[in-house]
């Protein structure tokens, strides 16, 4: 089961306004509530959740400012977001100071304001998420097979230490998760956890999301905003799918990273954070050397220490504790009573390849809650809501042609497959074959494979 979609909730009295943001924000995969006037919104807040406010300053009878002092009455913790086509440095101060988040100028990018729009949410849940995490530690992290046993105890010999962490791993293998944990085991975890997934920032804001920028340094900027590092100061900032960030931006990033000096976009003045840099992938970083998409001299910055978080199927004794966790968080979560599977079922479970990892495994665990009407759930409900893979018809198999080509052609699909299923990451797919990654290049070579294709 998905997380339910963040409510926007928007204020403006233009209807043309309205419609078009409502409709913008559903592409983006956003609830969008409309209120026509200050007055109906605070009308909507009575009855309705949302997670972030986004309103327009110049409205009649209550004009922007005074909704948001009202808001803050009724609900100090909501985010708000102010824009305004009539934009004064007087006024971004004056909604700064009653607790907007941001200032945008109309006519509003579309681009910039999602952008604007999924910081705030992502840092409304990251003051909530420090908040638990204060005084947590690697507990966090189920499973007691051996690689999570392994895993466990690196976290915690490296976690009062400041050097760089590379944290390696398929998609849903939970590399965040392992950052938070060495996060909260150390001397910083009083401060704050700032993440920021490099391939979900268009490549020219990166430069802005991580140093901040200056009023007037691009089309917007109608106020100094501080970047990542320094909203992470006193803490850790954790670079997510790092791999996938440009060139360009990694060269900015390892002189920040060399002389631990900075600037925002657009300013002159050099600045300071004390960060301690965390980051994760799950691509192949060899073959990204090898094929020149990142810097030798950024890698060796960021991984003093390499930290691998294990694909399900190399730890399948964890999956029962896992679908029990993921259960009676789901039955927490949504008032559920809590059903346990029967040991049919857990065997089921543990038998699937997982090839979503731990986080396809929570999403079939959830999906099983919503369907399953017996109690305990049973072999057959789990079966119900696996995904479906289509499988060849024996008749399809090849019934001609000389040993060695039928062995090359079954061996050439099974590294493919392999291949796609760790996205190209030829190291995993390598461990999962029982082969040394030199064999399987060699393999790969043999075969006619183009690793970067696959």
């Amino acid at each position: 089961m998905s997380q339910p979609k963040p409510r926007i909730l928007i204020v403006d009295d233009d209807p043309g306004t309205l419609e078009s943001l409502s409709r913008a924000f559903a592409l983006e995969g956003l609830t969008a509530l409309a209120a026509s006037s200050a007055a109906r919104a605070l009308e909507r807040l009575d009855t309705e959740r949302v997670d972030a406010v986004l309103t327009d300053v110049v409205m009649p009878e209550m004009d922007g400012l005074s909704f948001l002092q009202r808001l803050r009455e009724k609900d100090p913790a909501v985010p708000v977001v102010v824009m305004s086509g009539q934009a004064t440095l007087d006024m971004a101060v004056k909604a700064t100071r009653l607790g907007a988040l941001d200032f945008v100028e109309k006519p509003v990018g579309l681009d910039r304001l999602l952008l604007t729009l999924r910081n705030v949410l992502r840092l409304d849940r990251l003051e909530r998420e420090n908040r638990d995490l204060r005084g947590a530690d690697t507990g966090a992290i189920l499973g007691t097979s051996p690689p999570m046993e392994k895993l466990r105890a690196l976290i915690l010999r490296a976690a009062p230490s400041d050097v760089p962490i590379l944290v390696l791993g398929e998609n849903g293998t939970g590399k965040e998760l392992v950052a938070r944990a060495v996060h909260a085991s150390s001397a910083r975890r009083e401060g704050p956890f700032v993440p920021m997934n490099c391939a979900a920032v268009p490549g020219e804001l990166i430069e802005s999301e991580l140093f901040g920028h200056e009023k007037g340094a691009f089309t917007g900027a109608l106020a100094q905003r501080r970047g990542l590092f320094e909203q992470a100061d006193g803490g850790t900032l954790f670079l997510d799918e790092i791999g996938d960030m440009p060139p360009a931006m990694q060269a900015k990033l390892l002189r920040v990273l060399q002389d631990g000096r900075f600037t925002r976009v657009g300013g002159q003045a050099a600045l300071r954070a004390d960060v301690r840099v965390i980051s994760a992938t799950n691509r192949d970083v060899e073959g990204l050397l090898a094929d020149g998409r990142f810097r030798e001299d950024l890698l060796y910055r960021i991984n003093t220490l390499t930290l691998h978080t294990p694909p399900l199927r190399e730890r399948r004794e964890d999956v029962p504790q896992l679908a029990t966790h993921f259960s009676e968080a789901a039955a927490a979560r949504n008032r559920w009573r809590v059903r346990p599977f029967t040991d049919e079922a857990i065997t089921l479970l543990r038998q699937q390849p997982w090839r979503g990892n731990v986080r396809e495994l929570r999403n079939v665990v959830e999906r099983v809650l919503i369907l399953a009407e017996g109690d305990p759930i049973g072999i057959e409900e789990v079966r119900a809501a696996l995904p479906t893979v289509a499988k060849p018809a024996a008749g399809l198999l090849p019934t001609q042609g000389a040993l060695r080509d039928l062995v090359d052609g079954f061996e050439r699909e099974v590294i493919r497959e392999r291949l796609r299923v760790h996205n190209g990451h030829v190291t995993n797919a390598a461990r999962s074959l029982d082969l040394e990654r030199s064999h399987l290049y060699k393999k790969c070579r043999q075969l006619g494979i183009d690793i970067r294709e696959e």
